[in-house]
């Protein structure tokens, strides 16, 4: 199977709100935002696993540069709802077009996400009707996949992993795929992020953070 990606992006102006401590170093949020969902979603398309990546945004600045880096973008819904609002309605717009979809989710803000952990997690989920990956934390959720046929019902924010669990939906638990479930909402997050090795948009938005690891592409590590 091969997937369409629905990737939610708020405005980058209210976007990662907790990386202040980054943003005091001379860095700006929206940009470490923004390079986030780029280096995301970048990877997320080189992955065989991958159809097309649909990000849902209102931002015009992130919608222009996604589009240029190969995603297609959809407005928000009408009427707001929030995130999992958000989600629903990139699924719908999916499926409308082509019904039989697979479809997952992907949060925006995986900067060293790696093409091949990705593609051994949409493998994994296409063996259940609906699946899902928890983050490092183990609270939240990076990613839900609904197969062809099965709704998305997201629910994210908070600890999703609990709703997510009790809402049928099976928990992969592959290890080694510590790329898909690395999230950045905090200066540490962050800096775990780096450990693993980003994307060079992040290496470059993150300025000095960027000395606590290497770029992702780093000694052939682009996508492996």
């Amino acid at each position: 199977m091969r997937w369409t990606l629905v990737v939610p992006l708020k405005p980058l102006a209210r976007a990662k709100s907790r990386l202040a401590a980054v943003a005091g170093s001379g860095t700006s949020r929206p940009a470490l935002a923004l390079a986030f969902a780029l280096d995301t979603v970048e990877a997320a398309l080189s992955c065989a696993a991958v159809r097309d990546v649909v990000v849902v945004t209102d931002d015009p600045l992130a919608g222009a540069e996604l589009r240029a880096a190969g995603a297609r973008t959809v407005a928000e819904p009408a009427g707001g709802g929030g995130l999992n609002a958000a989600l629903a309605h990139g699924a719908r717009t999916v499926r409308a077009h082509r019904p039989r979809a697979g479809v997952a989710t992907l949060n925006a803000d995986l900067p060293a996400l790696r093409a091949v952990e990705l593609g051994r997690v949409l493998d994994s989920a296409a063996e259940f009707p609906r699946a899902f990956l928890a983050d490092a934390e183990g609270i939240g959720t990076t990613l839900l996949a609904a197969a062809p046929g099965m709704l998305l019902a997201p629910a994210f924010e908070g600890r999703s992993r609990a709703r997510h669990q009790a809402s049928g939906a099976r928990e992969i638990g592959l290890p080694g795929v510590d790329s898909v479930r690395r999230d950045v909402d905090t200066p540490a997050d962050l800096r775990a992020a780096l450990a693993l090795g980003v994307g060079p948009r992040t290496a470059a938005a993150a300025g000095a953070w960027a000395a606590a690891g290497p770029p992702r592409g780093a000694a052939g590590t682009a996508t492996d």
